[in-house]
């Protein structure tokens, strides 16, 4: 019953979507700025919330109420430990990274994970690199602070982001990392048949709106100054992000070690036990703990 109502689901969208892309074409004809503000919209618009079997973990969490740009932000924590932020990438769900919470847990940490603005349990409207950077920031904060983090995807651009803007990690561990999301404009356009000068205006639009120029969304360019180690795991047969993206991060990254899969796609390296676990023994090798090295790991 479940698999036919998401069905309809689909369906409905798929509907919408198409309907709001031909407007879309014929407004780009007859009225660019009307074009500029659809084409921003959807954009910048997630698609609806999907199911996923890591939902069923988030149950055993404690949740957590977050307050982000004035809107609500749902967040869980588990654990007691030092914290790791779980952060997921766009279209995604914090429940996507359920994998990682028992073997964090197991090595001493907490984990807090969260649902980006427009996504999942944080309801629907507008979401960008910068908001999930501010959202992740608020949920460090809300824990006193993050040991590390883990980020799929778009979530790599705003882990980049959240360092920039203050946000303080021993280690970060991203997954499929995008190296510069603002590049994802040209196959949206490209399928809409949007002129140039719609997709500027729609640039410029969402400048404002979010107090950032897109020119800043290179994790590369921001990765220069880092001081974190950084894991990044990516699948040479992912057909949502290049590994050529993973190779630009890892070659900025002061401290970088590039893990390349294959036969995993985009999402299936959240979910490879044997990445996991590397991923968390290498969060593991920078905690401070006492009676290694002197009182302190320097791993």
């Amino acid at each position: 019953m479940r698999d036919r109502s998401r069905t309809r689901a689909d369906s409905r969208t798929s509907v919408r979507l198409r309907a709001q892309r031909a407007l879309l074409r014929l407004l780009a004809r007859s009225a660019p700025s009307l074009a500029a503000i659809l084409g921003e919209r959807m954009f910048f618009t997630p698609p609806p919330p999907r199911g996923s079997r890591g939902l069923a973990v988030l149950r055993n969490a404690e949740p957590i109420e977050l307050a982000v740009d004035g809107r609500r932000v749902a967040a869980w924590r588990w654990g007691s430990g030092p914290a790791v932020g779980l952060l997921h990438g766009w279209g995604g769900r914090a429940a996507q990274l359920s994998s990682f919470v028992d073997p964090l847990l197991a090595r001493g940490f907490s984990v807090v994970a969260l649902d980006a603005p427009g996504h999942g349990e944080s309801g629907r409207g507008l979401s960008s690199a910068p908001q999930f950077a501010r959202a992740l920031r608020a949920a460090a904060d809300a824990v006193g602070g993050l040991h590390g983090v883990v980020a799929h995807s778009l979530g790599a651009a705003a882990v980049a982001l959240a360092i920039r803007d203050g946000l303080g990690v021993a280690r970060v561990v991203l997954i499929g990392a995008a190296a510069e999301p603002p590049a994802w404009v040209e196959g949206f356009s490209a399928r809409l048949g949007l002129p140039p000068q719609v997709v500027d205006a729609m640039r410029r639009r969402s400048e404002r709106r979010l107090g950032i120029s897109w020119r800043e969304l290179n994790v590369p360019a921001l990765a220069a100054s880092f001081e974190a180690p950084l894991l990044l795991i990516h699948d040479r047969d992912d057909a949502d992000v290049a590994v050529a993206d993973a190779q630009a991060i890892v070659a900025a990254w002061p401290r970088a070690t590039l893990v390349e899969t294959t036969g995993l796609g985009h999402n299936g390296p959240l979910r490879a036990p044997e990445l996991v676990a590397r991923a968390a023994d290498f969060l593991f090798a920078g905690l401070e703990l006492p009676g290694r090295d002197g009182g302190r790991s320097v791993a």
